[in-house]
């Protein structure tokens, strides 16, 4: 895990909040309302995806490289928001 946050740096984490801003953004508009609980939730779980997976041994995010981490920070994101609406709403 520490390979992958120093080869990737800040650039992985900016972009994986990024990422988790605006999946929560477009929840929100497909849900209707809460936009900011569904991009805090966005943000959150697009950035903690990626770290759960290094921290239990997926090395596919360190030879990936910063697409890999936004692929799975999307699809993290977009399964934790599809979570939220299910428990939220």
């Amino acid at each position: 895990m520490e390979d992958l946050l120093q080869g990737l740096g800040w650039a992985a984490i900016i972009l994986t909040a990024l990422i988790g801003a605006l999946a929560g953004w477009i929840a929100a508009l497909i849900a209707g309302g809460h936009r900011g609980r569904y991009v805090a939730i966005g943000v959150a779980s697009a950035v903690a995806v990626p770290v759960v997976l290094g921290l239990i041994g997926l090395s596919l995010l360190a030879v990936g490289g910063l697409l890999a981490v936004a692929a799975v920070a999307l699809v993290g994101a977009g399964v934790v928001l599809v979570i939220a609406k299910l428990i939220f709403d």
